[in-house]
């Protein structure tokens, strides 16, 4: 007998714990889920030809002000941003001060050559796989930005003497952040 009763809440238990995922989907997703910030960063992730030359950011205010923040290197892709997050529910505003970066060879090259010398170091290939880099090389009349975030100072300091060696560069500056696990 004792058996049976124990058999019977275990049975009620795992039916109750089998419901719970299903209630959970009914309900909707969740505030942190669909926030503000989580849809403009994936419209904003989802822009075609943005590459790892290209830096993008932005600021959501209380108001639905939306501030969209960086540097490109084609004039489209600031519109490109624009447009692809202004149909977004909460947004009231725009205010775009994407930086237009000069169309340059001089600073083509330097590019290129950043990011040869960041892969060619060995630790920090890994940063440049898949489709999203977690590094990004902005560069603005021979003056190179490093933005992103990595897994530890060391490879932050790599990335910055990696970029440094680089052949016409005039400065570096190193906004990389470690990545806290």
């Amino acid at each position: 007998m004792k058996f049976k009763g124990m058999t019977k809440n275990w049975l009620v238990t795992g039916a109750l714990l089998a419901a719970l995922p299903a209630t959970t989907l009914l309900a909707g997703p969740t505030k942190q889920a669909g926030s503000l910030e989580d849809r403009v960063r994936h419209e904003l992730v989802m822009i075609p030809y943005l590459s790892i030359f290209d830096d993008l950011s932005f600021r959501v205010d209380n108001d639905g002000t939306l501030t969209l923040l960086g540097a490109v290197t084609q004039p489209y892709l600031k519109s490109d941003a624009e447009n692809s997050v202004k149909g977004l529910a909460g947004v009231t505003r725009i205010d775009n001060k994407i930086e237009v970066l000069p169309l340059s060879p001089f600073d083509d090259q330097i590019r290129l050559r950043t990011y040869r010398a960041l892969v060619r170091t060995s630790p920090l290939y890994r940063y440049f796989l898949g489709t999203f880099p977690s590094i990004r090389i902005v560069v603005k009349n021979g003056h190179v930005m490093l933005d992103g975030v990595v897994d530890s100072n060391m490879d932050s300091q790599l990335a910055y003497m990696a970029a440094n060696s680089v052949p016409g560069v005039f400065s570096v500056t190193n906004n990389l952040r470690t990545e806290v696990k």
